[in-house]
């Protein structure tokens, strides 16, 4: 009997990336790699890649825990993912993560922005815009895990010191600033005036490449000395960072290892988020057909250019594992020890706080021991250190800081080509809508950012049309 060429592994819905309707979709094996089967009736058939490692992509599903939702929903379940949101009754996971833009513009215009930012795009939002959506936030999460203050640029908003002060009023966990650190760089009275508001709070810094081409390409501009200038102030400050770098093959990808050795000696960073682009919002200079990477091909590169990390040092984020990888350490005397080795799948499935089998690495458990205090048990260092391990930027152990904790994460936005409604379902990473809404940040940029949503109605009208 004949064969096909591929092993049938799984069924979902995703959407045509040229018409955005719901499809159906075959995930099947095929050469070593994952790819998606879909079909739509206008635009045809399209095979997507969306995973180089089967047996990754097979563990995936060993670190699903029970959804966590939030106190409330936003929105009903009428057209069916994604054309509900949000967060509509259906969705599978509360924000670990909410994103409020406050502001369109940017000072920058870069080719890769899925906001479509510029120095004169859109409008600044009003004190009082901002601060109801932040009481929306706490609406839906009582305490909200973190906040990440964004835009376009948020440093260029005329009060962005008045916003920052409001969220910090707020019952915000840990608060970010997501910026390019063009004013940080220029401004250090700017940079000790953000200071004052750790601890709990943290810059979320624009990183992408050492090369002039590659910044070009994806920023317009060569802002190597920004980004220097900005780490120097930020270094002298102290004040917690996280490098984000937007990856693209074939421009920075073969950086990864050098952008984590770097990170790993600024004493203000607390670690790297790596976030392939994602297909939306202004792509100039990026062909979907050779230029998109995916989350699997970022994990192994890191394997293959850095020494520190091993395969079972990055691991599926249990709250969202189809989109989200991590790995932490622990820096101690100059050295660095990964932690996420240790932890047991089979306590993130009940829920459980993850713990760390320190017997099993004779010298993280010396060093443990020797940062605690003299004599005190293994058992004792594992119960101070059970919430080290959470997707969240948290530490709770007694003679350690935030200092001391390094975190890789990779950060995959599903997008038109690799949409998987059954990982859309538990995004975690969400944007607070000009109206409210809490959107996840896939399909804010697929359906829900401006003029988006006027085709959006055509799909939701021609759902609402299908027969029952």
């Amino acid at each position: 009997m004949p064969v096909r060429p591929y092993t049938y592994y799984d069924f979902t819905l995703s959407i045509c990336s040229t018409c955005l309707r719901r499809v159906d979709a075959k995930i099947v094996f095929e050469n070593g790699n994952v790819y998606m089967h879909k079909n739509c009736r206008e635009h045809g058939f399209e095979k997507v890649l969306i995973a180089t490692d089967i047996a990754y992509y097979k563990k995936i599903r060993n670190y699903n825990k029970p959804s966590e939702t939030p106190l409330h929903f936003n929105t009903k379940t009428h057209y069916g993912c994604p054309y509900d949101c949000g967060l509509c009754t259906d969705h599978e996971q509360h924000s670990c993560l909410t994103v409020i833009e406050i502001t369109d513009r940017c000072n920058l215009q870069c080719p890769t922005c899925y906001a479509m930012s510029s120095p004169h795009y859109g409008r600044h939002r009003t004190i009082e815009e901002v601060e109801k959506m932040l009481d929306i936030i706490v609406a839906n999460e009582g305490t909200p895990d973190v906040v990440q203050i964004s835009g376009g640029e948020p440093t260029v908003h005329p009060d962005f010191f008045a916003i920052m002060d409001i969220a910090k009023q707020k019952p915000i966990k840990h608060l970010m600033l997501n910026t390019n650190g063009i004013r940080i760089a220029k401004d250090f009275e700017f940079a000790k005036q953000l200071a004052t508001y750790a601890p709990d709070f943290e810059i979320y810094l624009q990183f992408d490449s050492f090369k002039s081409s590659a910044l070009e390409q994806l920023r317009g501009k060569d802002l190597t000395e920004v980004r220097m200038k900005a780490l120097e102030n930020l270094n002298a400050l102290n004040l917690s960072t996280t490098l984000v770098v937007t990856l693209q093959q074939g421009v920075n990808d073969d950086e990864i290892g050098k952008i984590i050795n770097f990170a790993l000696q600024q004493k203000c960073v607390r670690g790297v988020t790596f976030q392939p682009t994602q297909v939306a919002g202004r792509t100039q200079n990026f062909n979907p057909a050779t230029d998109r990477i995916t989350l699997t091909d970022v994990r192994q590169k890191i394997l293959d250019q850095t020494t520190v990390f091993k395969p079972n040092d990055l691991i599926p984020v249990p709250c969202n594992p189809d989109a989200l990888v991590m790995g932490y350490a622990l820096k101690l005397a100059g050295q660095t020890f990964p932690l996420t080795r240790y932890i047991d799948p089979a306590q993130l499935l009940d829920n459980s706080r993850n713990t760390i089998i320190y017997e099993q690495d004779d010298a993280l458990k010396e060093k443990m021991i020797d940062i605690f205090s003299t004599g005190i048990s293994v058992d004792r260092v594992e119960e101070n250190m059970k919430q080290l391990l959470c997707c969240l930027p948290q530490i709770e152990a007694p003679g350690l800081g935030y200092d001391n904790l390094f975190r890789i994460i990779i950060m995959r936005f599903i997008d038109a080509y690799d949409f998987d409604v059954r990982a859309i379902k538990k995004s975690c990473v969400h944007i607070v809508h000009k109206d409210g809404r809490i959107i996840p940040f896939e399909t804010m940029n697929l359906f829900y950012r401006d003029d988006k949503e006027t085709y959006l109605k055509t799909l939701q009208q021609e759902r609402a049309a299908l027969p029952v």
